[in-house]
């Protein structure tokens, strides 16, 4: 049973609104930052990287950064450019990109969720980025950004409909597009008939799964804890954190791509003859690989590579997915990648860049080779998450990415 709830979101007011929602705080660097919210009193930046505020010298995660972060919110209230819902809502958002639709639901969803299982992981999170949201929810009292979360369609494909259908036939609250081509548009659903549909039928699932925000959710989850020991009140804020939670059958995952400095002392025509023992090799690019293929570039030239049975067991949930055959039996063997996480030779490409990024890098000389992965399925990733295991790393590129700022869920008020 899947537990969430309405919230009185503080959102921004109109006027504001499209100069105040930005990128997430996670895939910029202070810098860009800086640069980004320049002359901008307004960007949501200043709240979720306050450290563009002070100089480079300073420790981003010195108290002083968060005490600035939690100033802005309170300015931005008092200066009307955030407003408090006066009773508690579900939002419908909607994000238009390229020939994709995909719409899901906002709400607070629930700690104990999260800590029963019924909110399912696949990723590990860095104790540094963790503590570094954990405090930034703690001194703000408030999660600013929201945790990307899918369902699985087939349990109640009435969910999407009836979501989608709000949409079709209402006026947004926001309707925005960005320099990316990204349209979001955001609805209200107040409390009455679709508001209650829509509880009763995510309460019948199963399950949610984290697509993308697994620090953002464990941070969540440490803070709501620490509130629920110092008050015991289950129907408090601090119980819920703030999601989007979408449709499987409606996202788009791209790949997570692979480029490698050097080629471990080997010739390209001697790494071509080992993985030709091992994989079909063919001159050539496949334009839709599938789960057992990929497309490397190397010397110049494009070459498809399928994996034979022998390499893999279709009933490992880790094993049989590309990222890991490619590691297991090229990257560690051949190129003595051993671990990925860890290695400085290797490095990933997302895939909203696409193949003409590795092209780019490999011919510039500063990578040897790269691999073109095919696309994680929602459908893979849910089955890792039911065993319990975790994604190889840079597995899954998720587009387009949410905005922030659309939503603030309140903890304490």
């Amino acid at each position: 049973m899947v537990n969430i709830a309405a919230f009185r979101a503080l959102r921004p007011a109109e006027n504001v609104a499209a100069r105040l929602v930005s990128v997430p705080y996670d895939v910029i660097e202070r810098d860009e930052a800086r640069q980004m919210a320049a002359d901008n009193p307004v960007s949501y930046l200043r709240i979720i990287r306050s450290d563009l505020e002070f100089a480079d010298s300073q420790d981003p995660y010195a108290p002083a950064v968060y005490e600035k972060a939690a100033a802005n919110l309170r300015a931005f209230e008092d200066q009307g450019w955030l407003v408090r819902e006066p009773e508690p809502c579900l939002y419908i958002y909607r994000l238009n990109w390229r020939d994709q639709v995909q719409t899901g639901l906002v709400a607070g969803s629930s700690v104990r969720d999260y800590e029963n299982d019924v909110i399912k992981k696949h990723e590990f999170t860095r104790p540094e980025k963790e503590r570094d949201r954990t405090v930034h929810i703690d001194t703000l009292g408030a999660n600013t950004g929201p945790v990307f979360l899918l369902y699985r369609s087939s349990e109640n494909p009435d969910i999407a409909r009836s979501m989608n259908s709000f949409a079709d036939q209402n006026d947004p609250l926001y309707d925005l597009s960005f320099e990316d081509g990204v349209r979001h548009r955001v609805y209200r659903v107040p409390a009455g008939e679709l508001q209650n549909q829509l509880l009763r039928s995510f309460s019948a699932l199963r399950a949610t799964y984290i697509a993308d925000g697994h620090h953002r959710a464990a941070s969540a989850v440490s803070n709501g804890k620490k509130r629920r020991a110092q008050i015991s009140d289950d129907q408090a804020a601090f119980n819920y954190f703030l999601s989007v939670i979408f449709p499987d059958e409606e996202l788009s995952i791209l790949p997570y791509n692979r480029v490698v400095r050097d080629l471990n002392g080997r010739t390209p025509a001697g790494l071509l003859e080992n993985i030709k023992s091992r994989f079909t090799l063919q001159p050539g690019k496949l334009d839709d690989p599938g789960n057992f293929d990929c497309n490397m570039f190397l010397d110049g030239q494009w070459y498809h590579l399928h994996a034979p049975e022998n390499l893999y067991d279709s009933s490992d949930e880790i094993g049989s997915l590309a990222v890991s055959i490619i590691q297991k039996h090229i990257l560690q063997p051949e190129l003595a990648i051993d671990d990925p996480r860890t290695s400085d030779r290797i490095a990933f490409v997302g895939g909203i860049k696409g193949d003409a990024e590795l092209e780019r890098l490999v011919n510039s000389g500063k990578f040897a080779v790269a691999f073109s992965m095919p696309p994680v399925q929602p459908e893979q990733l849910v089955r890792v998450a039911d065993a319990g295991k975790v994604m190889p790393p840079k597995s899954t590129w998720f587009e387009p990415k949410l905005r922030s700022g659309f939503f603030v869920h309140l903890l304490d008020r």
